[in-house]
């Protein structure tokens, strides 16, 4: 089974559901993995993907730190397949053990302990999208505005 490498492109709203969506893309595949998550695990990947560190251990934060504990870590995290409407994922460990795990929990401990997120092939070819392909001098462009701006230009 090929495995691609995603990342996290962000937390969307679907209106007028209100529903949230964990938007993945391939890192040198062109598709975009929507994902749709409660609230609540949206929320765990905000604070995950900004890196901030509570002062007391949240859930997916406790779970990095126990499997840590017992001397291995989170060497991956695999976004496997559907059944229906159910989007299955599993947690990989550096001790060779694999552990199921709901795409949102796994991709919340994926940010925390800054491990790989990978799909199949087969998965970003049944419900993947495919991402608009960005004209590379507007993308450097941008980069290049990136790395000058500050947040006093926004005064």
């Amino acid at each position: 089974m090929v495995h691609i490498e995603v990342e996290v492109v962000g937390i969307r709203v679907e209106m007028p559901a209100n529903q949230r969506v964990l938007l993945l893309k391939g890192v040198d595949v062109p598709k975009f993995l929507p994902i749709w998550i409660g609230a609540q695990e949206a929320n765990a990947i905000g604070i995950a993907e900004r890196g901030w560190e509570p002062p007391r251990p949240l859930s997916h934060n406790l779970l990095v730190d126990i499997i840590e504990a017992f001397g291995t870590e989170l060497d991956r995290v695999v976004i496997t397949h559907r059944d229906g409407h159910i989007i299955y994922s599993e947690l990989h460990l550096s001790d060779g053990k694999v552990i199921s795990a709901r795409p949102s929990d796994a991709v919340a401990m994926a940010l925390i302990s800054q491990c790989t997120i990978e799909t199949t092939q087969e998965l970003l070819d049944d419900i993947g999208i495919d991402a608009p392909q960005a004209d590379e001098e507007e993308v450097a462009q941008f980069r290049e505005f990136l790395d000058h701006v500050s947040p006093e230009d926004f005064d």
